[in-house]
């Protein structure tokens, strides 16, 4: 396993194992725990330790333990919770289940102030909607994804989903902003745009460095066309980073000012 990999698997075991693992010494807990599970190659590593930790729930109190419900955020993420072994892990949806108690999820880039960009994979739209509801939402990402402001180290630019007839009016507005923005393909698996789960197109907008996220978040989501972007501001409590040298650092959410 390469070095990246393994700040991969570091970072994502620590977050369930500290966000997730004291909600299932409980047995007799008759709500299930509800957690939702994001997207990417660092998620595999969580899903993993997610398994790890049912079964040995399980296995100390009996073959008993409190049930745990997986909401995902992509096709991916479904098939993760699907591919667990039978009974460890329950496919739910927001449909029934629209509180979640803990939701993980991958990052391209986290600032020092824990806002962060998302969506390299295709799928901020949902990515969003499972962290927004969720009671806690917790971030595991390498060393490579840690900045002092976006931009800095994610040069793919800030991804935003939008309704495919607006693309083009959508592109030039992204330039008054000053941003250049670049149509996603779906290159080399398919000849096009490449289409996220919602049937819609992603545009990959460079800012450079990011010195007000929330501020251009703001700007961006007012134009006719927009979907959602892939900042996520204000929405993380915790950020795993799993470092070169086999440990883990994390950065917590500043408490409120009174």
């Amino acid at each position: 396993m390469s070095l990246v990999e393994q700040a991969k698997k570091k970072a994502a075991h620590a977050a369930v194992d500290d966000y997730i693992a004291k909600h299932l010494q409980n047995v007799d807990e008759e709500a299930p725990l509800v957690v939702g599970i994001g997207s990417g190659s660092t998620i595999v590593y969580a899903v993993e330790r997610l398994i790890e930790i049912v079964g040995e729930a399980k296995k100390a109190h009996g073959g008993k333990a409190r049930q745990v419900v997986c909401i995902p955020t992509s096709f991916q993420a479904t098939q993760l919770i699907q591919d667990a072994p039978h009974g460890l892990l329950h496919l739910g949806d927001l449909a029934r289940h629209s509180v979640i108690d803990v939701a993980i999820d991958g990052a391209d880039e986290v600032d020092a102030n824990l806002q962060l960009i998302k969506g390299g994979g295709g799928c901020c739209t949902q990515e969003k909607i499972v962290a927004v509801n969720a009671k806690q939402f917790v971030v595991v990402a390498d060393y490579r994804k840690q900045s002092k402001l976006l931009g800095e180290k994610w040069r793919k630019g800030v991804p935003v989903e939008v309704i495919p007839i607006s693309y083009k009016p959508l592109m030039r507005k992204f330039e008054t902003l000053g941003g250049r923005p670049v149509l996603r393909m779906g290159e080399p698996a398919k000849a096009g745009p490449c289409v996220t789960d919602n049937g819609n197109f992603l545009i990959d907008v460079d800012f450079g460095t990011i010195a007000d996220p929330e501020g251009l978040h703001k700007e961006i989501k007012l134009l006719a066309g927009v979907v959602e972007t892939g900042l996520f501001i204000n929405m993380a409590e915790k950020a795993y980073f799993g470092l070169e040298d086999g440990t883990v650092s994390a950065i917590t959410k500043p408490l409120a000012k009174e």
